[in-house]
């Protein structure tokens, strides 16, 4: 994990990995401090409020949850106190979405022999994502917090003399997304409505939505842009994933007309100049949304996890390359 300070009063603790859970966080150092998700288990929170520390003084007055994944929210427990703000949805899906007890389990179940074996055989993708994450994180005795402040469709901060405006911009990769925009300091804080130098995952909403609201980014005209997964960027960071995200729908189009099934589309669609980003084999996912639209489905279909989880591996088997989640 590192520190950036990306404006006169914005900072970015960013997970350099790059891989599932390495989600970033933001602080705004004014009133009092405000925190932009809080990582994805209490060691990742610990360490990022360590380096936060080392620009404010005191811990922050207001939290917010961009949405409502485990790994934006799962440190919620150690800013005690704190207001917490997220969009209406993120607090009514959190309980569900965001249940530390399916990770652990998970990860429990990897390291016992007869539960591994049987995950081995049964999904192969469930165990590998379960020993990837073994390798950086601890998830015990996560509780989980949930937001005590809620909005509709925008809620505006006054920082002494700040202006940070947060605009609900969901269904997009989830529910609830909130990007947080402060136009003083020209700064974009996006959440998971961008991932930066790796593959996107989207979970609800549409194509159609994730462009538009990459639209808005671009017509909000920030200096930088705090993505949720990846390194910090300008425009051209949400320029990309809109690029990515119009290619794989348009190769996704093309296989669907031909029939073939989301995952043999996936082993059949070059990843292009995006094979170079983190977790290329994700492209399943992003497949699989493209056909369900294709097929008329509710945009907040559940996902059966563990096969999807199977799928990326498969992907990554069938492209010759090692899996990454």
């Amino acid at each position: 994990m590192k520190l950036q300070q990306v404006s006169d009063n914005c900072f970015a603790v960013l997970n350099e990995k790059n891989r599932v859970c390495d989600a970033n966080s933001g602080l705004i150092n004014r009133g009092g401090g405000v925190v932009i998700d809080t990582q994805s288990d209490l060691f990742h929170a610990r360490r990022m409020i360590e380096l936060f520390g080392t620009v404010w003084r005191g811990m922050p007055k207001r939290v917010v949850n961009t949405h409502e994944d485990g790994d934006h929210v799962w440190g919620n427990q150690l800013f005690e106190g704190a207001e917490i703000i997220a969009h209406r949805t993120v607090k009514e899906r959190m309980p569900k979405v965001a249940d530390p007890r399916e990770t652990q389990q998970l990860i429990k179940a990897a390291d016992r022999f007869l539960a591994r074996m049987l995950l081995k055989a049964l999904h192969p993708g469930a165990l590998a994502i379960a020993r990837q994450l073994r390798e950086d994180f601890e998830f015990d005795g996560i509780k989980l917090v949930l937001p005590t402040t809620v909005f509709e469709e925008r809620h505006v901060l006054d920082l002494d003399g700040t202006e940070v405006h947060l605009i609900y911009v969901g269904p997009c990769h989830q529910v609830g997304d909130t990007i947080i925009h402060v136009p003083k300091e020209r700064v974009v804080f996006a959440g998971d409505i961008i991932f930066r130098e790796c593959t996107p995952m989207g979970w609800n909403g549409s194509y159609e939505k994730w462009l538009e609201v990459l639209d808005l980014i671009i017509w909000l005209d920030p200096e930088v842009i705090v993505p949720g997964h990846g390194p910090v960027c300008g425009i051209e960071g949400a320029m990309e994933m809109k690029a990515y995200l119009e290619y794989v729908r348009e190769e996704s189009m093309r296989c669907f007309g031909q029939g073939l099934s989301a995952l043999d589309a996936s082993t059949k669609i070059d990843f292009g100049p995006y094979g170079r980003w983190h977790s290329p084999a994700r492209l399943y996912m992003n497949v699989e949304r493209a056909y369900r639209e294709f097929r008329n489905e509710a945009a907040d279909a559940p996902w059966d996890h563990a096969k999807t989880f199977d799928a990326i591996l498969a992907v990554a088997k069938a492209k010759g390359i090692e899996v990454e989640f």
